[in-house]
């Protein structure tokens, strides 16, 4: 790519960038557009949402969004520090030198708009140059500014975990067990073998319990209610909308008539689900069972001890708060989830080959030869420079992002498919899955399909990896600047809320619908931290190699930071709090992206001749496996579990509060699944058309 190009790239999305956050705040103003803006706070003072963004304390932040919510603004602050660091470094040691290098060609300054941004890259730096050792400090610098900020932040938000537990009120997930296979001998039910089993074994700290229940086709007849709920109130909708009198199709049907023959499925399925709601209490038994301790010790103490001397029987985990359990789970066999487990794992793979093929026919945009060769009756049309920088520049990479933005929800139904309890636990893993599609997908699969496909080999021999590396890395600079730089405008458009102001406004002039806004969307924590992390992973790797990214990668952190404490305020509402769970999945993404910097970096030494480089860079990755091997035993541990000392400590805290009472009287049927609880029988009244069902 050519510097007019990067430009020009530059330029549209920044403008683009312009243009959507001024949309969003003239749109915010217009009290019709509050559903979208502002579903969580509609009513509140409006302000400038920049400075009430950046005035808003880290205590505001925990008070709207959990725990969880710090951590992700912590991601955008630690991020933010990293590349302050590195674009000082980069853009102001390393930039001079690599562009004051000759390797390439002469410099020609009145030329430049049409010179390869390659000029900028440690490629144009002379081989063996002396001041090679410039960079071979950075790395070093870079990676003990990465690992002390990483120390830093991997303690501060353990002590806030820790803070968090202590201060916080009792939590019925605290108290209670999930217990899985279950022994149930011949006459006794699920209910009376758990009863039994935890006053034998537990008889000072055992409360009470829930059994599971199937509740699979219940399930469908209340989402069936919810259908004929939402066709009821959007008729309504219509109605007042219009403000006519009901209108008749060929003196037929009216408004009035599909009313009230909705009204009278509802009544059918109403009653359906109580015949079912019956039936399952009665008969449909699942052996699993939520069991409620007095105290929060007795509790840790029934999930880290084994049960029965057979580990198959009597297996215990902790329990999700009430909120978070994933009830449609506990409705299959183990052999469908097992299935579902093989089907995920093939499902995966021909995910990974698709994608595989949008990254060459990407990768081949960025050429425009083989744009030429594809498309030949466009030679003409790309003959024209602001054309064809727009196309090698530009087009590629939001291709890139369009098709990217549809795999989170995917990868979230592959996790859901395999058996979690929680809605937590699902999007946990579903982050997971989306780092390493990312990684291996959008990083690798674009470093390695660029010059030369069928680069796989690399891994065929490790000792390679870094040369291999050191001369793949370098040749894609052009497009992840491109990319990042595109990501400008996608972070942005995370303020206008494109498919929820889509859908306002196609339910407006239409008059079809009505947008449900009794409830703010929760956070999408399973997409974006992944994609924050490949942007550190980007700026990072390309830090010693071409370091004209940097700059670019800083300004994404910098919309990111103020964008979503802005989200965080006023759109998203947490459904769940893993209470900062998803940072030791940064730390450990982070650190892989150090150990990936440190091979392209021994690899460019190597081919820069400069041997003595590569050898002393050799410890770096020892020294960061052992640093993160240090914060493994260090912190880890605090995220998996509570330490007796806390435990006890806050039982005995609380153990002669009266409010406990009303704790343990709640607690008893805290965990009944919410299919199971009555629903108000639809009336003949025009409010009739809002049953209350269960939140399922």
């Amino acid at each position: 790519m050519i510097l007019s190009a990067l430009a020009t790239s530059v330029g549209v999305n920044l403008a683009l960038t312009v243009l959507l956050a001024a949309a969003y705040s003239l749109l915010r103003r217009r009290p019709g557009y509050v559903e979208v803006y502002a579903p969580r706070r509609p009513y509140a003072p409006l302000e400038p949402w920049l400075p009430a963004a950046w005035r808003r304390s880290e205590e505001d932040i925990h008070a709207a969004a959990g725990l969880d919510g710090v951590v992700f603004v912590r991601i955008f602050v630690f991020s933010i520090r990293v590349f302050a660091a590195a674009a000082v470094l980069g853009v102001g040691v390393l930039l001079p030198v690599n562009f004051l290098g000759n390797q390439l060609k002469e410099i020609d300054f009145t030329d430049l708009p049409n010179k390869s941004i390659d000029l900028f890259s440690v490629s144009n730096v002379q081989d063996g140059s002396n001041k090679l050792w410039l960079h071979f400090s950075a790395v070093y610098i870079i990676t003990g500014i990465t690992c002390y900020l990483l120390y830093h932040e991997y303690k501060y938000i353990s002590s806030k975990r820790l803070e968090y537990f202590m201060t916080s009120k009792p939590l019925p997930q605290h108290f209670t067990v999930l217990v899985r296979a279950i022994p149930v001998s011949s006459g006794d039910s699920v209910s009376d073998a758990v009863e039994k089993y935890f006053r034998e074994y537990h008889p000072s700290t055992y409360l009470s319990h829930t059994v599971v229940h199937q509740t699979g086709k219940l399930r469908l007849l209340l989402n069936d209610a919810e259908n004929i709920c939402s066709k009821l109130g959007n008729l309504k909708y219509v109605h007042r909308s219009s403000g006519d009198a009901p209108r008749k199709f060929l003196g037929l049907f009216g408004r009035n008539d599909l009313r009230d023959k909705y009204q009278k499925r509802l009544e059918d399925v109403e009653e359906n689900v109580r015949l079912e709601q019956s039936d399952a209490i009665r008969r449909q038994e699942i052996a699993a069972a939520f069991v409620s301790f007095r105290t929060r010790y007795g509790a840790a103490n029934a999930i880290y001890i084994r049960q029965s001397d057979n580990p198959t029987e009597w297996q215990t985990e902790h329990a999700p708060d009430p909120h978070d359990v994933y009830w449609p789970f506990f409705s299959t066999s183990f052999m469908e989830r097992w299935i579902a487990k093989f089907v995920v794992f093939v499902a995966s793979l021909l995910l990974i080959l698709v994608f595989l093929l949008v990254v060459i026919f990407v990768q081949g945009l960025t050429y425009l030869e083989q744009i030429e060769k594809w498309f030949p009756f466009l030679r003409n049309i790309l003959e024209m420079a602001v054309v064809s920088q727009l196309v090698t520049g530009y087009l590629p990479s939001v291709i890139l992002h369009f098709v990217s933005s549809y795999v989170p929800s995917i990868m979230k139904l592959f996790s859901t498919m395999q058996g979690f309890v929680s809605v937590s636990g699902i999007e946990r893993s579903a982050c997971n899955k989306m780092l390493r599609f990312t990684i291996w997908t959008v990083f690798f699969a674009n470093v390695l399909s660029g010059s030369v496909l069928g680069q796989i080999q690399i891994f065929y021999n490790p000792i390679e990896i870094p040369k291999k590396l050191a001369v793949v890395v370098p040749a894609q600079a052009s497009f992840f600047i491109a990319y990042v730089v595109t990501s400008w405008t996608s972070i942005t458009s995370e303020l206008t809320q494109t498919a929820a102001l889509f859908f306002h406004l196609w339910g407006k002039c239409a008059k079809c619908c009505k947008r449900d806004d009794s409830e703010a969307p929760s956070m999408p924590y399973h997409s974006e931290i992944p994609r924050i992390l490949l942007f550190g992973l980007i700026g990072l790797t390309y830090f010693i190699v071409a370091p004209l990214i940097l700059p670019f990668v800083l300004v994404y952190f910098c919309f990111g930071y103020f964008i979503f404490r802005n989200q965080l305020f006023n759109v998203y509402a947490p459904k769940y709090d893993t209470g900062g769970k998803f940072w030791p999945i940064v730390h450990n993404a982070t650190i892989f992206s150090l150990l990936v910097t440190h091979a392209i970096a021994i690899g460019v030494f190597g081919l820069k001749k400069l041997p003595l480089a590569s050898s002393l860079l050799l410890p770096l990755p020892v020294l960061t496996f052992l640093f993160n091997l240090f914060c493994w035993n260090r912190f880890l541990p605090i995220f998996e579990a509570y330490s007796t000392e806390s435990l006890i400590k806050k039982d005995r805290e609380e153990q002669s509060k009266p409010e406990m009472l009303e704790f343990f009287s709640n607690l008893v049927s805290a965990y009944r699944d919410p299919a199971l609880k009555p629903i108000q029988r639809a009336s003949n009244s025009d409010e009739r058309t809002t049953p209350l069902l269960a939140n399922i």
